[in-house]
């Protein structure tokens, strides 16, 4: 009698148990929503649901980039648009500044300020952060890009020295490149590529060096174009010398044959730094600088008028370079959005390939609950047997 109700309480016991178990599966079932826990119970369905979760998860990291970067862009694209405001309200200034000297109607000491300001104003845009790196960087986003000296000596000693600081990939120093604007020597300005040494006594860079840096791309696959193609990706970086050019790098590329031929963009980029707005404010600046102390209206007249001229030209080369980013924008807009839909049709395509019934699963969880208190209730009234009962 005694080894019958052992026997008993082993099956009862290991009956309980699957109860349990059936019921732990079922309320997993629901919590979880998936069908199926192991491949061993579908594995046709449980491979097909764990591809469609890595196509899931991969177009969830995808459109989780595209935030990031579309804010970049978006900074990108507003010191784009606030260089090209700057540069009109600096024309507007170079006009007044060709009555000033005659009407009295402006005075021409505060109209190059303003100016000299302005042209400041254009060197921290170039400097704009996103987070904790600068959206004009490049691909070197630590390092502050510009920095801009203005140095108004009388005569031929005045100038507008620009900064450029860039670190190249494999490099960890910094490559300085200086380029000052001042006379040419044939009564006008010109940007000059300085050689030698910076403060701390490393080498300048060299145009070539510059041209690298130019022409160095970010392109990232956020779902659109294609990975083995890198030229249909977004290059989602920017540099500030491409913006004040308006030579971005894909334009760089092709001047020099695609990096087999450096030199080859020489010609165009120094005609294109020229044209740059702080290349032409700069000439306005010093315009009126050799006035106040030549005192010949007729040569400020000259290059003022000229300088308004080059820059309505400059203001069309921003805004394109402006257009260029808000397309961009525009496209990865899409793209979220494109993915965003793809996410919604992953999420069906899983659920009818490994998702369960919420109906059936709330109805399987409450048979098996059932069944688990009433094998409770069996059980209680098993282990009511005492010692008594043996001896009868």
């Amino acid at each position: 009698m005694r080894v019958t109700n052992a026997s008993t309480y082993r099956k009862f016991t290991s009956s309980v148990n699957n109860v349990h178990l059936k019921l732990n599966k079922s309320m997993n079932k629901i919590t979880s929503g998936a069908a199926y826990e192991t491949a061993a119970e579908n594995p046709l369905a449980y491979y097909t649901g764990k591809k469609i979760d890595q196509q899931y998860l991969d177009t969830k990291a995808k459109n989780t980039l595209i935030t990031d970067v579309k804010n970049r862009l978006y900074q990108q694209e507003l010191g784009a648009r606030d260089i090209q405001d700057t540069l009109s309200k600096a024309k507007v200034q170079v006009e007044y500044a060709k009555t000033a000297t005659t009407t009295g109607e402006h005075d021409i000491q505060t109209i190059k300020e303003d100016l000299m300001q302005k042209v400041r104003t254009i060197a921290n845009d170039l400097n704009t952060q996103y987070q904790d790196f600068y959206v004009y960087g490049g691909n070197d986003v630590s390092t502050t890009p510009f920095s801009l000296d203005i140095s108004l000596e009388p005569n031929d000693q005045a100038n507008v020295t620009l900064t450029y600081r860039h670190v190249f990939p494999g490099e960890t120093d910094v490559t300085e490149f200086q380029m000052k604007y001042h006379s040419d020597g044939k009564g006008d300005f010109e940007f000059e590529l300085m050689s030698g040494t910076d403060s701390n006594g490393n080498p300048l860079g060299d145009q070539e060096k510059l041209i690298k840096a130019m022409s160095e791309q970010g392109r990232m696959d956020l779902g659109y174009g294609d990975i083995s193609d890198h030229s249909t990706l977004v290059d989602t970086y920017t540099g500030g010398m491409n913006v004040l050019t308006g030579l971005n790098s894909d334009a760089i590329r092709t001047l020099t044959n695609n990096g087999n031929n450096p030199n080859g963009a020489d010609a165009k980029f120094e005609e294109a730094l020229n044209e740059s707005p702080i290349a032409l404010i700069g000439r306005a600046i010093l315009s009126i600088n050799d006035y106040q102390t030549t005192g010949d209206k007729d040569v400020l007249d000259d290059r003022l008028g000229s300088t308004m001229d080059r820059m309505a030209v400059t203001e069309h080369t921003i805004s394109t370079v402006y257009s260029d980013l808000g397309n961009k924008y525009k496209l990865l807009e899409d793209t979220s959005k494109r993915l965003d839909s793809i996410e919604d049709s992953l999420t069906e395509q899983y659920k009818d390939a490994l998702g369960a019934d919420p109906y059936e699963a709330i109805m399987e969880m409450f048979n098996h609950q059932y069944s688990y208190n009433a094998a409770l209730q069996v059980g209680s009234k098993l282990m009511n047997s005492s010692l008594f009962d043996f001896v009868r």
